[in-house]
C-alpha cells in the first residue's frame, strides 16, 4: 500500500490543525458551512479505507481552496480551478495507495480508477468540464472535449460513468465555542 495509516493520518491531523489555527470565526452565511476547525467523522479519522481517505483528501484540498477565495462564504466557492485542484488530490491520494482490491466493494474503486485513468490520458481538467460543469464557469480554451469523448467512446467502462462526489468532513466549532 505504500504509506501506513499513521502517516497518511498524521498528514491529514496536521492539515486540520493549520486550518483550525485560522481566525476562530472563519465564517458564517445562511446556516451553509460555518465554524473554525475542519472536522471529521469518527469512522474517517480511524480508517485505513483507501476510498474513504481519498475522499478526506478531496474534502480537505476543496475546503482549503474555497477558504482562500475568501468571500462571504467560502463554502459556496464552486470555481472550476477549486473543482480540478479537488479532484487533482482525490485522483493522487488514491494512486498513493497503489493497487487494491476492495472486494464487494469495487465499484467504488471502479469510480476513483476511471478518474485516475482520465488523469493518465490527460483528460482530467476535460473530466471535470464535462461531469461538473456550473452555469459560472467559462471553458478554458485549452480543454480539447472532442478528443475527451472520443476517448471515453473507446472505452466501454465510461459509457454507465456516473460522477460521484462524497464529503467526508465539514466546517464546525470546538466544543464551547458555538455561537
Amino acid at each position: 500500500m505504500g504509506y501506513s495509516f499513521a502517516r497518511i493520518g498524521g498528514a491529514i491531523l496536521l492539515v486540520i490543525g493549520l486550518i483550525s489555527a485560522c481566525d476562530s470565526r472563519v465564517y458564517v452565511r445562511d446556516g451553509v458551512t460555518d465554524g473554525s476547525r475542519f472536522a471529521l467523522p469518527a469512522y474517517a479519522e480511524i480508517s485505513d479505507d483507501p476510498v474513504v481517505q481519498s475522499w478526506v483528501a478531496y474534502s480537505l484540498s476543496k475546503s482549503i481552496s474555497q477558504l482562500e477565495m475568501g468571500g462571504d462564504n467560502p463554502a459556496r466557492n464552486a470555481t472550476l480551478d477549486c473543482v480540478m485542484s479537488a479532484r487533482e488530490s482525490l485522483v493522487d491520494r488514491w494512486l498513493d495507495y497503489g493497487d487494491t482490491s476492495l472486494g464487494e466493494r469495487a465499484a467504488e474503486a471502479d469510480y476513483l480508477d476511471a478518474v485516475a485513468d482520465a488523469e493518465a490520458a490527460g483528460f482530467l481538467d476535460e473530466y471535470v468540464w464535462t461531469y461538473l460543469e456550473q452555469p459560472s464557469w467559462t471553458a478554458p480554451a485549452e480543454l480539447e472535449l472532442d478528443a475527451f469523448e472520443a476517448w471515453r467512446a473507446a472505452l466501454p467502462k465510461w459509457q454507465a460513468h456516473r460522477v460521484q462526489t462524497r464529503i467526508i468532513g465539514s466546517w464546525g466549532y470546538p466544543p464551547g465555542e458555538a455561537d
